[in-house]
């Protein structure tokens, strides 16, 4: 997501994907009954985007501002909140009731993503009983948000050094470079489910020649790298700026196997996080 208020529509896709990932593992670790959340939009006002597990469209689109609410309070301490029963709650404003009683939500939880001291969405998870949520649940989804902030440090990482290699290159170099890798990663994600082999090497070989166009090649210490095709597939599309939810729908993987194949890329590059591994990568002639 780049600055609030101004996410491009991949970035709000992939906003999309990675929310509703985490919503499902927060309620496939919990058996809360639903999960919902969004990320920001604008400073301090969200809009509830993703719902998992949702009897009624009462809450989507609802908008929450930082103070009110559960949410919103979650917002403004930045920190985890939860009630037994919200509508019986007293240290939360209740602007939000109808919605919620049309939900028929008690017992609620709402922790907060967030980037750099800065929070950049939440995440609910609830019952429709007034009971206690208790440490364990507390945890899954404190961890949900944890990978949602990690995946978001690397993106705004990367549109990062995506904006720094575009500022000194004139006549649009740098947009060129970038529709490259996006093509790249492409034909890298589509080669796996090809089943004609001729078809396929074509394919990979285009990516090859993609690979070899866009830079000088690998670098002295560089040219011994090597990664097994699986996980240069998940480094391309990581290289895009893609989260692990969005690489995964892809590649038609699994979140876990996406993270599988980039611990043992990050392994055989030597690195230590998936930025540091793209760079590697780019270093060894592996990527565009």
């Amino acid at each position: 997501m780049t600055s609030a208020g101004s996410a491009t529509p991949g970035a709000e896709a992939s906003d999309a994907v990675e929310i509703r990932a985490a919503l499902l593992r927060l309620r496939r670790s919990t058996g809360l009954q639903i999960a919902f959340g969004g990320l920001l939009q604008e400073p301090l006002r969200m809009r509830i985007a993703e719902l998992n597990g949702a009897a009624t469209g009462a809450l989507r689109g609802l908008a929450i501002r930082s103070g009110s609410g559960l949410g919103g309070k979650a917002v403004a301490l930045a920190r985890p909140c939860a009630v037994t029963d919200y509508r019986e709650a007293r240290h939360i404003s209740h602007e939000y009731d109808v919605p919620v009683a049309a939900e028929g939500l008690r017992a609620v939880l709402a922790v907060p993503v967030v980037v750099r001291r800065r929070v950049r969405g939440v995440l609910y998870g609830a019952l429709r009983q007034p009971v206690a949520l208790g440490d364990r649940t507390l945890d899954a989804a404190v961890a949900a948000a944890r990978d949602v902030e990690q995946n978001l440090v690397v993106r705004d990482e990367v549109e990062r050094l995506v904006a720094a290699e575009r500022a000194p290159e004139p006549d649009g170099r740098a947009r060129v470079r970038e529709e490259v890798r996006e093509v790249h990663a492409e034909l890298r994600a589509l080669a796996p489910s090809v089943a004609d082999p001729g078809l396929r090497e074509q394919l990979l070989s285009l990516c090859d020649r993609l690979t070899a166009a866009a830079g000088p090649g690998a670098a002295a210490g560089d040219a011994g790298r090597t990664l097994a095709p699986r996980e240069l597939d998940v480094l391309a599309c990581v290289a895009t700026g893609s989260t692990n939810a969005a690489v995964a729908e892809r590649l038609g993987l699994r979140p876990e196997t996406v993270k599988a194949y980039l611990r043992s890329a990050m392994r055989r590059l030597g690195t230590h996080n998936r930025l540091e591994a793209v760079v590697a990568a780019r270093r060894a002639g592996l990527l565009p």
